[in-house]
């Protein structure tokens, strides 16, 4: 498999990044994963978009000439590993770079940021799709710039592991009485044909299948409420489902081993997941 690294397509098993890059060191970078569909990148500009805040963020100052050569590399990579065709998801890692001696203060002078771009066949989770997962509740205890993207995953890494390790598929994050994120999506509540998500803020990523999901409730007249889901109330929903890059519109179906509205995929999720496949098939 052929990966793109600081200027260079090289084989992933000859790809070598310095013991002192600070997103080795600090996990001092942020990152981003884009779909793509016989070879056509779902939403590039939103996660090209998304990266330059995370980038804003951090005080990353990425070249303009770096900085809009990534389209360009992405599709060479796709091309390099004969992925043009079927279903495959981008990775783009950008950190601060390479700096000696470690220190927790940023490199002065500032030092190039380290690029690094992968491609991997992608194949949708279709059956879970129709069935819906099981899920636990979790605290939240992740950072509370959840609103960037960076490669600083552990909790949400130990997170899903715990949910794995309880035999269920993922987990709702609980943070002050409210749920916020799944380790790795955004989620939207349903109740009487309305939905419930948490507003943006410093507290979730806002995701860009959210955002298109919040696209599709206009288009078919869904209302929308920018409210939490308090934990209490989680049973009183009639639907509740996932949005994400990688996980599409995942229905939610159990939680904490007790069925959540009538245990199945409920029209509401259906008929977004409907409008969702033809946003990314065409």
């Amino acid at each position: 498999m052929q990966v793109y690294l600081n200027g260079s397509f090289v084989d992933h098993n000859e790809a070598k990044v310095s013991v002192a890059d600070r997103g080795f060191i600090f996990g001092d970078g942020i990152y981003e994963v884009t779909r793509v569909v016989n070879g056509s990148l779902f939403r590039e500009k939103e996660h090209l978009v998304r990266m330059d805040q995370g980038l804003k963020s951090l005080k990353i100052d990425l070249d303009d000439s770096v900085r809009n050569a990534i389209p360009e590399i992405s599709r060479e990579l796709l091309e390099k590993n004969n992925l043009l065709d079927g279903e495959a998801a981008i990775y783009l890692q950008i950190t601060r770079g390479t700096a000696w001696p470690r220190t927790h203060t940023f490199p002065n002078p500032a030092v190039k940021p380290s690029i690094y771009l992968s491609v991997s066949e992608f194949s949708p989770h279709t059956e879970l799709h129709k069935t819906g997962v099981d899920v636990i509740t979790l605290a939240d205890v992740r950072w509370t710039r959840c609103n960037i993207k960076t490669v600083q995953l552990l909790p949400n890494t130990l997170a899903r592991q715990q949910a794995i390790e309880h035999g269920v598929n993922s987990a709702l994050m609980i943070r002050d009485g409210v749920i916020t994120e799944s380790p790795n999506a955004n989620i939207f509540g349903v109740k009487d044909g309305a939905l419930y998500t948490y507003p943006e803020s410093n507290y979730i990523l806002s995701g860009i299948t959210r955002g298109a999901v919040l696209e599709i409730a206009e288009k078919l007249d869904i209302p929308v409420h920018f409210n939490p889901i308090r934990e209490e109330e989680l049973f009183e929903l009639d639907e509740l489902f996932f949005s994400g890059t990688t996980t599409d519109i995942q229905p939610v179906t159990v939680v904490n081993g007790k069925n959540l509205g009538t245990g199945k995929p409920g029209p509401i999720v259906k008929s977004i997941q409907d409008e969702y496949r033809k946003l990314l098939y065409g």
